[in-house]
């Protein structure tokens, strides 16, 4: 098994990073996406994206839609690009893949992802889990000389959602993990919406727009005086940015204007106001916007009370950032100004910040691949074709098996946490109480060129 080379697959709903665990450091940034550019009238398959060269009016097909997986057709197409020979490089009947899930993800489509992976594809073995599974295996923690802590709270700000999860020895405590209905792709069309309504008509250009959030938007955390500084002097403040626009008849792409850099006539500037920490400040207030949901440092500390009260402080003092809006600038100060007040007076606060947050998980995943104890995690060929998805469901541990454990929820008598949003006090029916039917009919719809 040392020898099989592992495929490392970070799947996410908005890019999917790809790459081989003895390839060294190479990974792969793709879209998970199949877009269609009006520009040129092209269809780009995932990696085929790298070629594109006009951005404007883009049409985009995801295979996921509120954080799951369901458009198969879809996303076969893109997998079918990068297991191919000239992106992956390896023959999957002779490799292992490693590939993440969503959190709290549905039998049914489970089912179907062991369906593609050994009857499509045909890999010798594959191992399923949720990104911040793979985190203990990682550098996230790491500081030289000291061990890596047994407890740690993970907070994932990915495409569609915001999850926290607690991890305990190594494995996710399930029923204290929580979600806020607030990822990338909110804020982007958040961000859309304001610019259209204030200045230019951006609504079919998500991917313009999307770059404007990274380039612009910021955490802040004195909001008020920022919003007053916006209304007191709307042109000429030191929040404005401009931000000019792409020409792509001319190949120029956006950008931040400098402060002595000249423009012409025919650029088209985008002023970026108080949408530049407006936007992001949903992510701490997403009643700004109408949703009846807690702000990440209220469900943090929602979290870490479902857990045993004398290790609590472990979790308090060992919480790491992952996943794109993370990286937001003042994103991680802005948190820990608001956990302060929520913690006991004892617990220190520690929060760590990942040097790229989009890739920690492929990281993570890349270094538990070259563990020796990976070869007991994966389910073999042999092993599907004998007990089907069976043999995944006894090896692969996730949220279903901690609802089985006879012992009850891991809590100090402050009640059950399940698979709901931050504001709900009653659990709502387990998932699999209703059958999800998926398509797992091979591509006829997308066509690959």
């Amino acid at each position: 098994m040392g020898r099989t080379p592992v495929v490392v697959l970070d799947n996410g709903a908005s890019t999917i990073k790809l790459g081989v665990s003895n390839a060294g450091k190479d990974v792969r940034v793709i879209p998970n996406a199949i877009i269609r550019s009006k520009g040129d009238k092209t269809t780009y398959f995932g990696e085929e994206f790298e070629a594109c060269r006009d951005f404007s009016s883009l049409n985009y097909r995801l295979p996921f839609e509120k954080g799951y997986l369901v458009d198969w057709d879809a996303q076969k197409a893109i997998w079918d690009g990068i297991f191919s020979e000239q992106v992956l490089r390896v023959d999957p009947t002779a490799a292992s893949l490693l590939i993440t899930e969503p959190y709290f993800n549905l039998p049914g489509i489970q089912e179907v992802y062991d369906q593609f992976v050994f009857e499509e594809y045909e890999f010798l073995s594959y191992y399923r889990c949720s990104p911040a599974a793979l985190i203990p295996h990682g550098q996230l923690f790491s500081i030289a000389g000291i061990p890596s802590p047994e407890c740690m709270l993970i907070v994932d700000s990915g495409f569609s959602f915001t999850h926290v999860i607690p991890i305990m020895d190594g494995a996710i405590v399930w029923p204290a993990v929580k979600r806020i209905d607030v990822g990338g792709k909110l804020l982007t069309n958040q961000l859309k919406e304001l610019v259209s309504f204030r200045q230019w008509n951006m609504m079919d250009e998500t991917h313009i727009m999307n770059d404007v959030k990274e380039s612009c938007c910021y955490v802040t955390s004195q909001f008020a005086a920022d919003i007053e500084a916006t209304r007191a002097n709307p042109k000429s403040n030191t929040i404005l940015q401009e931000y000019i626009l792409p020409d792509f008849s001319l190949n120029k792409r956006g950008r931040i204007r400098k402060p002595d850099e000249m423009t012409l006539d025919s650029d088209q500037i985008l002023y970026m106001n108080n949408e530049r920490f407006s936007v992001p400040e949903i992510l701490f207030r997403p009643d700004d916007i109408g949703l009846p949901q807690s702000g990440i440092g209220e469900t943090i500390a929602q979290s870490i009370a479902l857990l045993p009260d004398d290790i609590q402080g472990m979790f308090w003092a060992n919480i790491g950032l992952i996943g794109g809006n993370t990286k937001f600038h003042g994103f991680s100060a802005r948190l820990l100004s608001e956990l302060r007040p929520l913690a006991p007076v004892d617990c220190e606060i520690v929060i760590y910040e990942s040097k790229d947050a989009i890739l920690e998980a492929y990281r993570s995943a890349v270094h538990l691949a070259k563990q020796a104890a990976f070869s007991s995690l994966v389910v073999t060929r042999e092993e599907y074709q004998e007990s089907g998805s069976n043999a995944c469901r006894r090896k692969f541990k996730d949220w279903r098996s901690a609802d089985k454990e006879k012992d009850g929820p891991v809590d100090s008598g402050k009640g059950k946490a399940s698979m709901r949003r931050v504001d709900e006090k009653e659990p709502s029916p387990p998932p699999s109480a209703k059958p999800v039917r998926t398509r797992t009919r091979t591509v006829s719809a997308v066509k690959r060129r």
